[in-house]
This record gives C-alpha cells, sequence and structure tokens, in this order.
C-alpha cells in the first residue's frame, strides 16, 4: 500500500491513488458479501411450532401465597394454508403487505428506518412486510430491542424470503400471529372471537381479526382498560375496530381481493364473545390477574414491563391483594344480591343490576381488594375499574375541600375587576340556601345561563327545600343530608376550575372528569372508578397525602427482582383541609344520610352518592386504616348490546328508589365489619379549626329574608350527562326547623324527614328519607315497632310518632 504516496510532494503525498480507492471499495464490498454471507449460513428458517412458546406467569396473594400461575399456555392449533380463508390472507395482504405475493420479503426503507431509530434511541419498529413481521413473531424467546437482533432477523427475513414459498410464509404467520385474548394464530383466535374453526370465518370476521393484528389493546371490544383507562376503554376499542375493520374491507374490493357485492354485507363489527374461558380466572381472580398485569403495563416507565414481555411470561408477580378481604368483598355484595336482586321475579328492575367495589390502605394506596363482577369468565368488564357509572353526591367532598384550600371568591370585588381574584377560606360553619330550584350565580354575583341563555335552577332530591324562612343551612349541614343548591352554588363561588384541581389533586383521573364547565359538576357529573374513588377519600383519611393505588408490591424473574413498588406520599392538602372534611363526612355516617354505614366503636366518614334517574348510587367511606368505595348500577352489557346504555334503577331490589344509603352503604357495611375484625379501633384527627364563616346571617332581632326565589320552571340541565341527585329532606313551614317542640305528624320524621334511620323513636328528626337516604331507610335498618330509641327509617321514622315516639317511632 503506497500511502502516504512516495515520490510526491505537499498535499499531492496524502491524495489517494484511483488503484487504493478502487482497492478498499472492493475490499469492503467483498467484506460485507462475506459478512451477510457468513449470517446468511449461520441463521435457520424458523419452525412455528418450535417458536413463539410463553411461559406462566406466577400471581401472589399479599401473604405470599400462591394465587394463580397463567398466562403461559400456548393456545395456538397450526392449520394449514388450505385451512385458512381466502378472504383472510387478502384482509392481512390488503391491510399491510399489497405487494407481498411479488415482493422479496425485505422492505429495504423499512430496516434502514428501523435501524436508524434504534441506533438513535427513538421508537423501535416492527417489521414492514409480512415475511419480517412473521419472522419477528415466530422468535418470541429473543425480543431484545438491539441492532444486533435486527440484523439477525434480516438474515433470517432474506433466507425465508429466497427459500420458502408464500403459501407457507402466510401460514406462518397467521399461525404465529398474536391477536390477544392470549390466542397465537388464527385457529386459536377464531375459537377465542367466535368460537368457530378458522376455515369457517366469513369476510367480515376476517377483517376483524387483521384489525386485532394492530394490537387487540386498542381494537378488542371488550376493552382494555386496566391497562389504558382513557383509551382503551370498550366504546373507544369497538369504533376504532370497526373503523379498521371497514377500511380493511374497502382495500381488499380497491385491490381487486373481495367483490363490492360481498362487501356491503358486512357493515357492522361481527359478534364476539367473552373474552375469558379459563377457569383457573373464574370468580374474582380474572380481575385481580389483569388489574395486576393493567398495573405493570401502564407504568412500564418505572417498571420497564411491557405486554410483549408480560405476555412471554417467566415473572412472579406479588400483588398487594389480601384474599380474606377479597373474599369478604365479594360475600358482602352476594348476601345483599340474593336477599335482594330477583331478575327471575323483577325483570324489568332487577335484570342488568351490577356492584363494583374497591378497598385501598389508607396509609400506602395498596389496593387490597376489589369487586369486579359476578364472575370474570362471565362477565369480563372490571366494575372496580372504569364502568362510567356517574358518582354524585360522592363528589361533593372535593368541592368541599376546594372551599377550604383555595377560599370562596369575593363578588364585590369581581363586579368591579373581573382581574381580581380575592379569596376567604370557607369554613364548614359557612352558610348557603338549601332552597330547591335555587337560582344558580356566577362568583360576580350575575345568574348563571346555559350556552342558550337560559337560567340554572337547581333542585334539590324530591323538589324540597330545607329550613324556611332563611333556608339557609352550613356547609355542614348540606353534606349531611346532601343539599344540592347549597354546594352547587358553593362550586360556582370558589370556580369550577378549583373544584377539578382538588379532585385531581386528591387522586381522581382527568380522562373520568365530564361537564367540568357546568354548575352540576359539583355534584357528580364525573365518573370515577371505585379504586379511584377510594383512593382519593383515602387522601383526607391520610390528612391529605396522597398515594396513588397500587396493586404490585414487586416482581421477580430468573434474573433477579424485576420490579419493586417505592411509597410515594405527595402532600395535597394541608392537615387542616383534609382534617375537616373528614370531621363532616363524619358527620354524615354519625347522624346523617350515610347511617347505615356505622360500625360501632369505630370512626367512620363517608358519603353516599345517588344519580338522576337513579342511574347509579355509591356509598364511598374509610376508617382511618381502610377506604373503600361501592357503586351499584344497571347496564345492558350483554354482548349482543352495542349501545351499554345505563338504566334506571327505580324499583330495583323492591324499593322505590336505590339510594347510597341502601344497597351500597349496607354491603360497605358488611366488608369492612369483617375486614377490620381483629384490628384496633383508631379515632380520626381531631381537627383545627380553619376559614370564616361565608354569608353569616344577621343577628336573631333581624328579620331574616330568603336568599334565592323560587321559579315555576326548572330549566333543563345543560349537561351532556344526567344532573345529579341530592335530595334534601323537607320542612314544615309552621315548625321551626329542628324544633324539639314540634308536633306536626311525628316532627319531621315524614318521608325520612332529615332521618337518622327514622330519628331516635322521638318521631322527631328521622334520618333516612330524604337525600341519599330511600324510603324505607336503606336494607339494614328495618322499621322498629316499638317506641324509644328506634332505628325506623324513611317514611316510617316519625310518622305520628309525635314528642314521645308513636308505633312508628
Amino acid at each position: 500500500m503506497d500511502y502516504p504516496r512516495a515520490g510526491k510532494d505537499g498535499a499531492a503525498r496524502w491524495v489517494p491513488s484511483w488503484k487504493l480507492v478502487s482497492g478498499l471499495f472492493i475490499g469492503f464490498i467483498g467484506s460485507l458479501v462475506a459478512v451477510a454471507g457468513i449470517g446468511y449460513a449461520m441463521v435457520s428458517v424458523p419452525v412455528v411450532a418450535e417458536t413463539a412458546e410463553a411461559q406462566n406467569n406466577v400471581y401472589y396473594w399479599s401473604d405470599g401465597s400462591q394465587m394463580v400461575a397463567t398466562g403461559g399456555e400456548v393456545n395456538r392449533q397450526i392449520i394449514n394454508y388450505e385451512q385458512i380463508p381466502k378472504a383472510m390472507r387478502y384482509a392481512v395482504i390488503s391491510q399491510e403487505n399489497k405487494s407481498f405475493e411479488t415482493d422479496s420479503g425485505v422492505d429495504p426503507n423499512g430496516i434502514a428506518r428501523a435501524l436508524f431509530n434504534m441506533a438513535t434511541g427513538g421508537q423501535t419498529q416492527g417489521g414492514s412486510t409480512i415475511t419480517q413481521q412473521y419472522v419477528k413473531n415466530a422468535r418470541l424467546d429473543d425480543q431484545s430491542q438491539t441492532i444486533s437482533r435486527k440484523f439477525k432477523e434480516i438474515f433470517i427475513s432474506i433466507k425465508v424470503g429466497a427459500t420458502v414459498s408464500k403459501q407457507q410464509i402466510m401460514a406462518g404467520y397467521l399461525n404465529s400471529a398474536y391477536y390477544g385474548r392470549s390466542a397465537y394464530g388464527l385457529q386459536a383466535a377464531a375459537h377465542a372471537y367466535f368460537n368457530k374453526e378458522a376455515s369457517k370465518l366469513n369476510p367480515g370476521e376476517c377483517a376483524f381479526l387483521a384489525a386485532m393484528l394492530k394490537g387487540a389493546t386498542y381494537y378488542d371490544p371488550a376493552g382494555a382498560t386496566s391497562i389504558d383507562p382513557k383509551y382503551a376503554t370498550p366504546a373507544a376499542n369497538t369504533k376504532r375496530a370497526k373503523l379498521q375493520m371497514q377500511d380493511t374491507l374497502d382495500k381488499m374490493v380497491q385491490y381487486g381481493h373481495l367483490d363490492a357485492g360481498v362487501r356491503g354485507q358486512y357493515k357492522d363489527l361481527p359478534k364476539v364473545q367473552n373474552p375469558r374461558s379459563n377457569t383457573q380466572l373464574s370468580g374474582q381472580i380474572g380481575y385481580l390477574v389483569d388489574l395486576a398485569n393493567g398495573y405493570l403495563v401502564s407504568h412500564k416507565d418505572t417498571t420497564h414491563i411491557t405486554e410483549d414481555k408480560l405476555r412471554t411470561g417467566g415473572y412472579s408477580i406479588y400483588t398487594t391483594f389480601d384474599k380474606k378481604k377479597v373474599d369478604e368483598l365479594e360475600a358482602a355484595v352476594q348476601k345483599v344480591r340474593k336477599a335482594k336482586i330477583k331478575p327471575d321475579e323483577r325483570p324489568e328492575t332487577d335484570k342488568y343490576v351490577q356492584f363494583g367495589g374497591a378497598s385501598l390502605d389508607v396509609a400506602t394506596g395498596a389496593i387490597k381488594a376489589i369487586y369486579g363482577g359476578e364472575d370474570a369468565t362471565k362477565h369480563f368488564t372490571n366494575n372496580a375499574d372504569q364502568t362510567n357509572a356517574q358518582v354524585g353526591s360522592t363528589f361533593k367532598p372535593f368541592v368541599l375541600a376546594a372551599a377550604m384550600k383555595w377560599g370562596v371568591r369575593d363578588p364585590e370585588i369581581a363586579r368591579e375587576d373581573q382581574s381580581q381574584d380575592e379569596r376567604t377560606l370557607a369554613s364548614p360553619k359557612s352558610l348557603y340556601s338549601a332552597q330547591n330550584k335555587l337560582k344558580i350565580k356566577e362568583y360576580n354575583g350575575s345568574i348563571w345561563r346555559d350556552d342558550k341563555g337560559k337560567e340554572w335552577l337547581q333542585t334539590n332530591d324530591g323538589d324540597e327545600s330545607l329550613n324556611p324562612p332563611t333556608y339557609m343551612v352550613d356547609l355542614r349541614e348540606a353534606m349531611q343530608f346532601s343539599v344540592n343548591s347549597a354546594y352547587v352554588q358553593l362550586g360556582m363561588d370558589v370556580g369550577l376550575d378549583k373544584v377539578e384541581q382538588t379532585a385531581l389533586d386528591a387522586g381522581v383521573l382527568e380522562s373520568s372528569l365530564v361537564g367540568t364547565n357546568y354548575p352540576s359538576f359539583s355534584i357528580g357529573t364525573s365518573s370515577p372508578s371505585a379504586i379511584r374513588m377510594a383512593g382519593a377519600y383515602a387522601t383526607f383519611a391520610n390528612s391529605g397525602g396522597r398515594n396513588d393505588p397500587y396493586s404490585v408490591e414487586k416482581v421477580t424473574s430468573k434474573d433477579g427482582l424485576a420490579y419493586e413498588h417505592a411509597k410515594a406520599t405527595k402532600r395535597v392538602f394541608r392537615s387542616d383541609v383534609a382534617d375537616n372534611v373528614t370531621d363532616v363526612l363524619k358527620t354524615v355516617v354519625d347522624a346523617g344520610t350515610g347511617t347505615a354505614a356505622k360500625l360501632p366503636g369505630r370512626d367512620v366518614a363517608g358519603k353516599t352518592g345517588t344519580t338522576d334517574e337513579n342511574k347509579s348510587a355509591w356509598f364511598v367511606g374509610y376508617t382511618p386504616q381502610l377506604s373503600t368505595a361501592i357503586s351499584m348500577f344497571r347496564m345492558d352489557d350483554d354482548e349482543n348490546n352495542k349501545s351499554r346504555q345505563f338504566l334506571s334503577m327505580f324499583g330495583t331490589g323492591g324499593e322505590k328508589k336505590i339510594h347510597g344509603a341502601s344497597f351500597p352503604a349496607q354491603i360497605w357495611h358488611d366488608y369492612m365489619a369483617d375486614a377490620l375484625k381483629g384490628t384496633p379501633a383508631k379515632k380520626f384527627p381531631t381537627p383545627e379549626p380553619i376559614g370564616e364563616v361565608i354569608n353569616a346571617l344577621p343577628s336573631p332581632s333581624a328579620t331574616p329574608s330568603p336568599t334565592a326565589s323560587e321559579t315555576e320552571t326548572e330549566s333543563p340541565s345543560p349537561t351532556p350527562s344526567e344532573t345529579q341527585e341530592s335530595p334534601s329532606p323537607s320542612q314544615s313551614d309552621e315548625c321551626a326547623p329542628f324544633d324539639w317542640r314540634c308536633k306536626n305528624n311525628g316532627g319531621n320524621g315524614n318521608n325520612g324527614g332529615n332521618g337518622n334511620n327514622g330519628g331516635n323513636g322521638n318521631g322527631g328528626i328521622g334520618n333516612n328519607g330524604g337525600t341519599d337516604g330511600g324510603d324505607a331507610g336503606g336494607v339494614t335498618s328495618p322499621p322498629a315497632e316499638s317506641p324509644g330509641n328506634a332505628n325506623g327509617g324513611g317514611n316510617k321514622g316519625g310518622d305520628n310518632g309525635g314528642f314521645l315516639g308513636g308505633p312508628n317511632g
């Protein structure tokens, strides 16, 4: 090699000769050919039957005992090319690789793009031809995102393209591809979705399964909310699957693979069956496994466990779930279901009744128990997770917390200069109107109007007002008896943006918040999951320290510890704010709408919730140790029903109306009584005084006047969803509120009055009627026959009771 060049002077010594350049080029090309030849010779064509094997994942209860081993079952049956419908072959060709039948099996542009992305740390892309995808699918044992693995796949793809027929490649691809629902290969997918042989799939079903190859997490109509609660909902997945299926069918027609007349027969999604069939996952186990898997994948930035890695298996997953508590929560639900829900006797009211529940450790956020539904192999939506059931008045604590954290705006200053945001922190003693059909005002004092110019007139449940002639109640009493008008106006005075932020701070997900610009937002038009509601209330129980809910303590594999949960409490409320919310919610259980949840000898705080048209009912409550949310709703989510509409619960369970104080509160009570058995009773912290009394009444010598006027008509709700219940107990114009001397039909006990399970038998102030109370005081406190300190309830409490308690006292 003559370099630097002899006999040359200056810069010419360093300019290579054409012989040197040619030699180096030929040598470089020769080296590439040699490397390629060696690489080509060293790789072998994959055999589907011997590849893509998965291992079990083993799940453990919180005490370390094994829950279930699952996920490694090879749900695949190899079929021949001739058994694959022509429509299936051309569905994937039309959608993914239209030149498949003529190309070499390798896409140079796709390879270069993938290599560049890996080298620069970008998103790794899969193979761009069917041949490359087949090779990738067949090498499930090595899914590492490395350049060496990609080069190896390139050589394998080249060899497959050169030595294997297109028919074998197509069969290999469809036999190795993952379609979701633990189904590898077309035959397994046909059974998983349609319970039929692959050879019997019609063109619509083939186009549907081709869509699943895009990623079943976002295309399976059953949804995958445990992995992605925002985007992988059943409704969103159904919409995506239909669009993808229709696009595939259109392309099949465009490329000449399907007759247009035949294509016209498949305009809707085909009927698919329940996604679970593994009997190991029956009962609550399937929901628990899904929840744990969803947590790991949705937090892959910290767990480093992707859906592909989880599907490959080999993990030991140690969950937070307490087997005893899971069984106790399921037993509490089944007790109510068996005793009260009779779909055969009352199909119009009791069919499609569903329950959901979640229970969290206050100190850590660990999910101890959930109730996802009757059976994970029969009802695949996890009711502890996102269901879109509105939470109603259980949202009001966030309004109260916002008033104490952010303060109420000064309307006088706002009238003069709306850019000013002077605020006064509110006390639970602050007074607000409990008048029915109250005109709701903006923070500057003007009447709130919707986009059509209509006034908002906030109603209370039963169209009843409280405490005439002033109609004023403090925020504690308004929470105690769930007065809508007071909390809607409070939300407007604080600012709905602050109410929203407070809910987010407590732990509610932004994706579940609905109607944030409408007054009814403050009384529960949103639909957080039971898990998130239990977690948000746990923030109050934990004196303002938030621990996000989690379901996995640690994960190990053959290589050692793969992930371990790190506790991270975030201070989101001052302790005086959180502890005052708890103190007010304690009143709800002690002597308000939530008395059915009392646990003798224990401090309990909680809130009932019922929604407009009685479509859902909730009880969310906590002790210092455990926070639990229970939901109840009716939804026809049969696989034939595409709309999944919520149904009203008037008459359900033989009750006139379902309130949070009835079945949900009973389930909560029964579960918590068992779950806390043997644990010491703890007290809530004594709250520090907070804020100022907003809207203080003049001295008794002055003549009070109503704070708002009634109108004869109620404007419809401008929210995109139903407005929520929060009825308030009615009061007689002839009696002062809470006047023990008043004997008007047993005081205020009629229709539940101000209800504590029908009062103390004195005909006075009975409590489980009115807001969230129910006509019969719930299911745990039947009307008593004797006078005295009886637990009447609803319209039995106090009726004809008089001063000393009559027959129904």
